[in-house]
């Protein structure tokens, strides 16, 4: 089973964070840049929030407020469900389904986040090892279906 610690290994690229005074426009520039769909938001090193494109849809375009004038902290997310690195894939493929999640943070063993897992990388590393059990089954068929059976003496 793979877990988050193997996803991150996998990942390249810096953790992606906001401070919570940054104007929303700054947000969205950061993960513009970055092409990622939230960004963590960090201030003193303390995990405060995640502020995502959905924060922004749903909090501000709905409510008409400016991304310029609206700090990220007065629309993120501030109760963040965080995940450890020995969590499985089919584990966060269970949470982000069940509380409608698309970013988990990830901690390490000192509780300060690592990484961040979304919701392509979890579907992403499924469909890889379905694909991978299925390449071995078709190689299995194949190899029985070609071989002449051992019929005793």
């Amino acid at each position: 089973m793979t877990t988050l610690r193997q996803i991150l290994d996998s990942k390249s690229g810096p953790l992606v964070t906001v401070s919570p005074d940054d104007a929303v426009f700054k947000a969205l520039e950061v993960m513009a840049e970055h092409n990622v769909g939230a960004v963590l938001v960090i201030d003193d090193g303390q995990l405060l929030g995640i502020f995502s494109e959905r924060d922004y849809a749903r909090k501000m375009i709905l409510f008409g407020k400016s991304s310029k004038e609206t700090r990220v902290r007065d629309i993120m997310s501030d109760k963040v469900l965080c995940v450890t690195l020995d969590r499985t894939v089919d584990e966060c493929m269970a949470i982000m389904t069940e509380r409608h999640f698309r970013h988990l943070p990830v901690l390490g063993e000192d509780r300060q986040v690592v990484g961040v897992v979304s919701i392509g990388d979890v579907v992403k590393e499924t469909i890889s090892a379905q694909q991978f059990i299925i390449e071995q089954l078709g190689k299995y068929i194949s190899g029985s279906a070609i071989s002449e059976p051992i019929l005793p003496d």
